[in-house]
């Protein structure tokens, strides 16, 4: 059996109104899974405070919070 890609679970407890705002901006966006919309929403916000560094030749497919190369205040990784 091979690694998982993402082994860290986190569970958010959300109102009808706040999931039904994710699948809303989920399918408008066309992206594979709640959990992708999740993860991108999440990088979104991170990178809208100043706190990720936007990487050159990402590619939407990667759907990552933060990916190779991202650096984080004061660590590069």
């Amino acid at each position: 059996m091979s690694e998982l890609e993402r082994p860290e679970r986190l569970q958010v407890m959300l109102s009808a109104e706040e999931l039904l705002a994710v699948e809303n901006w989920r399918f408008e966006k066309r992206m594979p899974s709640r959990a992708a919309a999740v993860r991108e929403l999440l990088r979104r916000g991170l990178a809208a405070d100043g706190f990720l560094t936007a990487d050159s030749g990402v590619k939407s497919q990667d759907f990552g919070v933060i990916g190779p190369g991202s650096s984080v205040e004061g660590k590069e990784s």
